[in-house]
C-alpha cells in the first residue's frame, strides 16, 4: 500500500541521523551538526568518527528533547585549522549519515585478535612481538597502551597465521610470558575474530577497566559530581589539559559503564578544557551512591589519564617483513627505552608504526639513546616527530558569534540547541 510504504520512509527518516557540515557559520571551526531520534550509541559514533579523523573538538553542544537529539561540534584540524577537504567532509556525512548500529572494519574481516593484559615492565612488548615473530605470525595491526604499571595490547593476525591448530599454542606462549610476578594482578591473553573488536581503543578502554587499573588512581579535581536532584540528573565535569580525542575517551566510558548523556556542554581555552554532562544510568536512575561516585570518578580519571602522550614520538616508516616489529622493539629495549603507546599499521608492504617511549623510569628519554636507536633501524626510518600544536588565535575567538549567510540554517538548529541548554540553566547565555 502506498500511505505504508510512505510511512516506512518516515520512519526510516526520523531513525536516519541528519548531518549537516557548514564552514561559513564560524571564522575558526568547521561546525558539524547530528540530529535524530535519540538512539544509544550515536553520540559515541559521532564523536568516535571525528576522533578516528584525528579532529579537534573545540566547543559541543548536546541536547535532547523527549527522545529527539541535537549535536553540534565546533571542530578544527590537529592544526587548528578548518575542514577543507572535500573528501573528509564527505567520509563525516555518510559515516554519520547511514548509521544504525556501530560499525566494523572492513578492513580487520577474516583477521584473529589477540587481546593481552598484564603487568608491565621494560621490554614485555618486544618479548610479546618476539614470541610471535617466533611462530611465524604475521601482525596487521596493533595497538598497545600502558597505565599505571599495567600493559593492555591488541594484535591482529592474519587468519593463516592463527588457524584452530596454532591459536592454543600462541596463547599458551603469551600466557607464560603475561604470568608476571606473583604479587601482581595475573595476566590474560586471549583470541577472538576481529570482526568482534567494533573499535580499537575502545576495546582498549575496556581491557584496562576489566584489568581495574583505575583502582591504582584516586580521584582528582579534574572529575566531579554533583546532583542535580531536581531534575534527576548527575552532573559530571571534567577540567583538564585538552589532548587529541579527550571527548572520545570520557564519551566512551560513560556510555561503557551505561550511563546516557542528556545534555552538555564542551569548552576549550588555549591549553585547557572543560567538559559538562548531564547523565542518567540507562534505567533513567542518577547516580545515587557515594561509592557510586567514587568509582565513576576514578574510571573517567584513568581514562584521561590513559592516552595521555607523554614521552618521545618515533615514527617508523619501512618495508614490511617478518620480526620487523620485534628487531625495532628489541633495539628499543637493549637502549633503555620503555613503549608507553604503540601504534602498528600495514598499508600493502609498508609498515607505518608510531611508538610512544619513555626511558625505564617513565621520565623523558636521553637523547643519546634515541640517536642510538635511530643509527641502528635507519635514521631515514625511524625519525622524530613533535606533536602538531594547533595555533590558537585569541583575536578570532570573539568572531564565533559573527555568522556567514551560507550557514544561516545551522546557526538556527545551534542555537536551538544552546536555547534548550539555556532554559534548562546548563549555560549561562543562549547568545
Amino acid at each position: 500500500m502506498e500511505w505504508l510504504d510512505e510511512y516506512e520512509k518516515l520512519v526510516i527518516r526520523m531513525n536516519t541521523p541528519r548531518v549537516v557540515i557548514d564552514n561559513a557559520v564560524c571564522p575558526t571551526a568547521t561546525l558539524v551538526q547530528v540530529d535524530s531520534a535519540r538512539k544509544r550509541g550515536v553520540l559515541l559514533e559521532a564523536v568516535q568518527v571525528l576522533a578516528d579523523l584525528d579532529l579537534s573538538i573545540n566547543k559541543a553542544y548536546i541536547s535532547s528533547d523527549g527522545r529527539w537529539f541535537m549535536d553540534v561540534f565546533h571542530v578544527t584540524d590537529r592544526l587548528g585549522r578548518k575542514l577543507t577537504d572535500d573528501s573528509v567532509i564527505t567520509y563525516i556525512e555518510q559515516s554519520l549519515g547511514t548509521w544504525n548500529g556501530p560499525a566494523r572494519p572492513a578492513a580487520l574481516e577474516g583477521l584473529t585478535a589477540l587481546e593481552l593484559t598484564g603487568a608491565d615492565r621494560t621490554g614485555l612488548l618486544s618479548e610479546v612481538f618476539a614470541v610471535l615473530a617466533d611462530m611465524e605470525c604475521s601482525v596487521v595491526e596493533a595497538r598497545a597502551w600502558t597505565h599505571r604499571g599495567r600493559l593492555a595490547c591488541l594484535a591482529f593476525l592474519r587468519g593463516e597465521d592463527a588457524d584452530a591448530g596454532r591459536v592454543p599454542r600462541i596463547l599458551a606462549r603469551l600466557g607464560h610470558l603475561l604470568r608476571g610476578d606473583p604479587a601482581e594482578a595475573p595476566g590474560a591473553v586471549a583470541a577472538v575474530p576481529a570482526a568482534g573488536v567494533a573499535h580499537a581503543d575502545r576495546r582498549l578502554h575496556q581491557l584496562m577497566a576489566a584489568d581495574r587499573d583505575q583502582d591504582r588512581a584516586f580521584p582528582t579535581p579534574a572529575v566531579s559530581i554533583d546532583s542535580w536532584a531536581e531534575r534527576g540528573y548527575s552532573v559530571v565535569t571534567v577540567q583538564c589539559r585538552d589532548r587529541p580525542k579527550l571527548l572520545f575517551d570520557v564519551v566512551c566510558t560513560l556510555h561503557d559503564m551505561d550511563y546516557v548523556v542528556f545534555h552538555g556542554t564542551v569548552d576549550t581555552a588555549g591549553d585547557q578544557a572543560r567538559q559538562e554532562f548531564y547523565v542518567r544510568h540507562a534505567d533513567g536512575s542518577p547516580i545515587r551512591s557515594e561509592a557510586e561516585r567514587e568509582r565513576v570518578c576514578q574510571c573517567l580519571q584513568a581514562a584521561i589519564e590513559r592516552r595521555s602522550l607523554e614521552g618521545a614520538r618515533l615514527e617508523l616508516c619501512t618495508p614490511d617483513r617478518p620480526g620487523l616489529l620485534s628487531d625495532v622493539t628489541r633495539t628499543f629495549r637493549e637502549n633503555g627505552l620503555l613503549v608507553a603507546q604503540a601504534e602498528v599499521s600495514t598499508k600493502g608492504d609498508l609498515a607505518a608504526n608510531v611508538f610512544y617511549v619513555t626511558d625505564a623510569a617513565g621520565n623523558a628519554v636521553d637523547q643519546c639513546a634515541i640517536d642510538a636507536v635511530r643509527e641502528r633501524v635507519g635514521t631515514d626510518r625511524l625519525v622524530v616527530r613533535e606533536e602538531p600544536r594547533p595555533q590558537f588565535d585569541q583575536k578570532a575567538a570573539p568572531g564565533d558569534r559573527d555568522h556567514g549567510v551560507g550557514g544561516l540554517g545551522l546557526v538556527y538548529l545551534g542555537n536551538l540547541v544552546k536555547r534548550n541548554l539555556y532554559n534548562l540553566g546548563l549555560i549561562k547565555s543562549c547568545s
